[in-house]
C-alpha cells in the first residue's frame, strides 16, 4: 500500500503546507510547472520518491531533468504523468492514443489549473488533475489532492484546499 501526494503547476511558489500535507505518502507526483529546480529539491526532502514531468512553463533546467511523459506502475496500477492532457472526452491532442496503447489505470495531468478527478468508464482509468498548487493563473482556490494504490486499487482520494489567510484591511489612516 503506498500513499500519493499529488501537485502540479506550482510555477516556483513553495507552501510549506506542501510538506505538511505531503509528510505521510510514500510518493509525490507533480504533473509539471513546477516553475524551479528548488521546489523539486524541496518535495525531494519530504519524500524520497518524487516523479515529476516538466509543463509547457518549465525552463531548460527542468526540461533537462524531467521527461515530459512518465508511465509506470506502482503496487500494480499503471500510471501515465504528463502536463498537458485534458480530461475524458476532451483529451489533449495525441493522448487519447496514448492512453489506448499504454491502457493506464490512472492518468495524471496538470496544466488547466482545475481540479477533476474523474473515471473514463471507456478506457477503465481514473483520469486526476490536482488543480494548482501555486498562486499563479486564476485559481481561486489552490489545490492538492492525495490518494492511496493498493494491489491494483485506488482508495481514499482525498482534496486538500490550501486556502490563504484572509487579509484584514488596513484600518484608515485620520
Amino acid at each position: 500500500m503506498k500513499k500519493i501526494g499529488i501537485i502540479s503547476d506550482t510555477h516556483s511558489c513553495w507552501d510549506d503546507r506542501y510538506a505538511t500535507h505531503f509528510a505521510d505518502c510514500d510518493e509525490i507526483w507533480h504533473a509539471g510547472d513546477i516553475g524551479s529546480d528548488e521546489i523539486l529539491d524541496r518535495l525531494e526532502q519530504v519524500c524520497p520518491t518524487v516523479r515529476a514531468v516538466y509543463g509547457n512553463a518549465d525552463g531548460q533546467s527542468l526540461r533537462r531533468r524531467l521527461p515530459e511523459i512518465d508511465k509506470f506502475e506502482t503496487e500494480g496500477v499503471k500510471v501515465v504523468l504528463t502536463h498537458i492532457g485534458g480530461y475524458p472526452g476532451r483529451y489533449a491532442p495525441g493522448i487519447r492514443n496514448r492512453l489506448d496503447l499504454w491502457r493506464p489505470k490512472l492518468f495524471v495531468c496538470g496544466h488547466s489549473h482545475i481540479l477533476k478527478i474523474i473515471p473514463d468508464r471507456q478506457l477503465g482509468l481514473l483520469a486526476v488533475n490536482p488543480g494548482a498548487a501555486g498562486r499563479q493563473g486564476w485559481q481561486q482556490v489552490r489545490t492538492l489532492v492525495t490518494l492511496t494504490l493498493d494491489n491494483g486499487n485506488i482508495t481514499h482520494a482525498q482534496v486538500i484546499e490550501l486556502a490563504d489567510k484572509q487579509q484584514t484591511p488596513n484600518p484608515p489612516t485620520v
